[in-house]
């Protein structure tokens, strides 16, 4: 059984630098709240609904409720991106999954003008977005790409 006090798998300091957007955050869950608000209320009042011809059943507001709770998990799946770096490279993960790119396989990273989100650079002239890091966070988004590089020039100066 999980316990809280129990070690994780990862230890913390096997990252320098963990970097996640904040106002993207904080706007997934206001809207996701207001969709969970909005479809639980639409089926709690779906019974109550005038005679339209049209009978509504338990069942009905049950659905309507659910969808309106994976909607809102929908929307928090916009939580989940983060970049960690660390000396076995850059961890990114955007909304589905998560990827390590060594340090001998990254190039670089960049703040494209006009883009919403970083990315990272590749060796085989690839790129990954990194939707951690948004234009929109502004000095939170510069002090993490100022770092992000920073680390990037000591792990590879190791050589």
């Amino acid at each position: 059984m999980w316990r809280r006090d129990a070690p994780s798998p990862e230890p913390e300091s096997a990252w320098d630098l963990e970097v996640r957007p904040r106002r993207a955050i904080r706007t997934a869950v206001v809207i996701a709240i207001v969709i969970l608000v909005a479809f639980t209320a639409g089926g709690l009042l779906l019974l109550r609904a005038g005679s339209t011809g049209v009978n509504f059943r338990f069942a009905d507001q049950v659905a309507v409720i659910l969808i309106g709770v994976l909607g809102a998990g929908a929307v928090l799946m916009l939580t989940r991106p983060r970049v960690r770096v660390g000396a076995a490279g850059v961890a990114v993960r955007n909304i589905l999954g998560e990827q390590l790119y060594p340090w001998d396989y990254v190039r670089g990273a960049a703040f494209p003008d006009r883009k919403s989100w970083a990315r990272l650079e590749l060796a085989d002239d690839d790129y990954v977005p990194m939707l951690a890091i948004r234009s929109n966070d502004k000095v939170h988004a510069a002090e993490a790409m100022e770092r992000l590089r920073a680390l990037g020039a000591h792990y590879t100066d190791q050589d």
